[in-house]
C-alpha cells in the first residue's frame, strides 16, 4: 500500500473511531465536535503512518503485507481511542 493509502486508511479510522467512541458526547459545552473530529481524524493518519515506518524500519513486514494492514489499523483505532477519550475529558 502506497503512502497516501495509508494516510487515508487512518484518516477513516480516525472519522470511524471519533463516530463510535462513546466518550465523544462527554466533551465541554463550548467546545465544538468539529474540532474533535480533526483530531480524531489526524490522529489516526498520523498513527498509521508511524506504523508502518517502524514496522518496515524493524522488518516485522514490508510494503504490502497482510501484517502492515493488521498493524497499522490496530494502532491508529488505540491512538484514536485515547485521543477521543482525552478530548472528551478536558
Amino acid at each position: 500500500m502506497s503512502w497516501i493509502g495509508m494516510i487515508f486508511l487512518g484518516a477513516v479510522i480516525g472519522a470511524a473511531g471519533w463516530w463510535l467512541h462513546p466518550l465523544r458526547r462527554a466533551g465541554r459545552v463550548g467546545q465544538g465536535a468539529a474540532g474533535r473530529i480533526w483530531t480524531a481524524i489526524v490522529a489516526g493518519a498520523i498513527a498509521a503512518v508511524i506504523a508502518r515506518m517502524f514496522g518496515n524500519v524493524a522488518g516485522v513486514y514490508h510494503d504490502g503485507d497482510t501484517l502492515e494492514w493488521f498493524a497499522c489499523t490496530l494502532f491508529a483505532l488505540v491512538v484514536v481511542t485515547a485521543t477521543v477519550a482525552l478530548a472528551a475529558r478536558r
